[in-house]
């Protein structure tokens, strides 16, 4: 009887090992969709829209190519009715990369080259055109631009010899230059937004894309997720920090980084503390997502 018990038991633990590895390997496995596509890819709609992906045929002249050289693109789609004369951007996000290694990496991801990227992807959450599912911004014209620089759209040096390209801040120009050409001079509103690293580039370039546009245009910036606190951890160091510090160092980030801030704090600060000086955050977005969809998304002015 004993021996049972103990089967039992053991049973019990090893049910609870395999359900704990599941659990682990689901998130890890969101959390990697998560990077890639931001929150809306995690609630698909049953029938989504498909958008193709364009790439930015004037970028090649401006050096404005991804790590590996290939030309930079996004997903437009056009909108419609009242929306026609709105534009919504959002920045793609997926971490960044720190040194060689982990660069030389996404060369061979569509984090690092558009050879790798999606013919077409979803839009959904902030990007869908059901009314339902997205009734502010349903009928904008909706850009996906996407992310295969490491370093937030803000790098702007090369590595010879490894043949990296840290061109993010010439991707950014690029796009922003394409798109105006495009309709989006016209705009009577303009929402900037990312997620993750898309959405720290959103507060970064904020300033830039409000330059773009006539003050008698509407212009906000959203970062969804893009707030990475300067924080010890758990062994009393500062990772974060020491991460940011090697991502602009080896992508030439500085240079590209407001200079009222650098010239009052170290360059991988501005990046950490995004300006929370000059930051206002005017409210909680009022999208009408599903839990699954809705991260805190906060509307930010610079």
């Amino acid at each position: 009887m004993k021996l049972l018990w103990v089967g039992i038991a053991v049973g019990l633990c090893l049910r609870e090992m395999v359900n704990g590895y599941e659990r682990v390997a689901f998130n890890a496995t969101e959390l990697s969709h998560f990077e890639a596509h931001g929150t809306s890819s995690l609630a698909v709609a049953n029938d989504p829209l498909m958008v193709g992906l364009t790439l930015i045929q004037s970028a090649a002249a401006k050096g404005a190519v991804c790590l590996d050289g290939t030309l930079p693109g996004y997903h437009l789609h056009r909108g419609f009715g009242s929306g026609a004369n709105s534009w919504l951007i959002q920045l793609e996000g997926g971490g960044w990369c720190n040194n060689v290694r982990s660069c030389v990496y996404r060369k061979k991801t569509s984090r690092g080259s558009s050879a790798y990227m999606e013919k077409e992807i979803p839009f959904t959450g902030i990007l869908s055109s059901n009314p339902e599912d997205n009734p502010d911004f349903f009928n904008w014209n909706r850009v996906k631009l996407r992310y295969c620089d490491g370093a937030s759209f803000i790098g702007d040096t090369q590595d010879k010899d490894a043949q990296l390209e840290f061109r993010g801040q010439r991707i950014w120009s690029a796009a922003m230059e394409d798109l105006m050409s495009k309709g989006m001079s016209s705009a009577q509103q303009a929402l900037l937004s990312g997620c993750s690293a898309g959405g720290l580039a959103s507060i970064l370039h904020c300033d830039e894309f409000r330059d773009l546009f006539p003050r008698t245009t509407k212009v906000k910036c959203l970062s969804d997720g893009g707030l990475f606190l300067d924080a010890l951890d758990v062994s009393g160091g500062r990772s974060l920090r020491n991460f940011y510090n090697e991502v602009v160092d080896l992508q030439g980030v500085q240079q590209n980084l407001p200079r009222m801030c650098t010239e009052r704090l170290d360059p991988t600060l501005v990046c950490l503390c995004h300006k929370l000086e000059s930051l206002k955050f005017i409210h909680i977005s009022r999208l009408k997502y599903t839990p699954k969809d809705s991260a805190s998304l906060v509307d930010v002015v610079i």
